[in-house]
């Protein structure tokens, strides 16, 4: 089959047929665009994150490197949002008079839970329409088929001798659907997985640094209630 022949069976299939293969067309161009836009946000706030953390190490006054996330609040995220929520936290229950360490330590891992959960939130937006593509399209698809061959099937009823020739047209228009719902969902649900894990793998490593940074306020919590 050519180009030419796949194009007249698309346009001679029956309009509830091709409103399917739209719909189809729709759905795969949506889920290559959400695929490509979370990709490119993933793999930016991984490089944003790497940068921090290693700011954060290096530093040796967190009020500083917090005052420089605070000046810009507005293009901050990731691990730098977590970090700031978390110390502000810290130095505002201390401004209160709290000396007891495990109170300083409870705020503030309330509120960088708070903080990471919005990262979270913020990191997988958008991922559950690539699993509803990968999820429906073939259905879809399959819809269009079966409603295409009885299409087929009622327009012989007409006719006094069926024959292959007759019937293969309108089941090729038929079977076309559902290749194009298979076409939509097979790319859908491997984006999906893929982006899936690099989720899972920034948000792993957002843990790790707050598992770190809690252990540096609560040396500092000690230190403080000591006094």
């Amino acid at each position: 089959m050519n180009d030419s022949d796949l194009f007249e069976l698309l346009l001679d299939a029956s309009p509830v047929v091709q409103a399917v293969m739209l719909i189809l067309a729709f759905m795969s161009v949506a889920a290559w665009a959400v695929a490509f836009a979370k990709s490119y946000q993933i793999s930016k706030l991984a490089k944003q994150s790497r940068k921090f953390e290693k700011n954060f190490w290096e530093t040796q006054e967190l009020s500083v490197l917090y005052q420089q996330v605070e000046a810009n609040r507005s293009t901050a995220s990731g691990l730098a949002l977590v970090f700031a929520d978390g110390f502000k936290e810290f130095v505002r229950l201390k401004q209160q008079g709290v000396v007891d360490a495990g109170d300083l330590i409870a705020g503030s891992q309330r509120t960088m839970k708070i903080a990471f959960t919005k990262q979270s939130d913020r990191l997988e937006n958008h991922l559950a329409f690539l699993a509803t593509v990968g999820s429906s399209a073939p259905y879809i698809g399959l819809f269009g088929t079966v409603w295409g061959v009885m299409h087929a099937f009622q327009s012989l009823g007409n006719v006094q001798h069926a024959t292959l020739a007759a019937v293969a047209p309108g089941i090729s228009e038929a079977l076309i659907a559902t290749a194009i719902g298979l076409f939509a969902a097979i790319p859908a649900v491997i984006a999906y997985n893929r982006l899936s894990n690099r989720v899972d793998r920034l948000l792993s490593e957002y843990d790790n640094f707050a598992e770190g940074f809690l252990t540096i306020l609560q040396r500092q919590a000690h230190s403080h209630s000591n006094k």
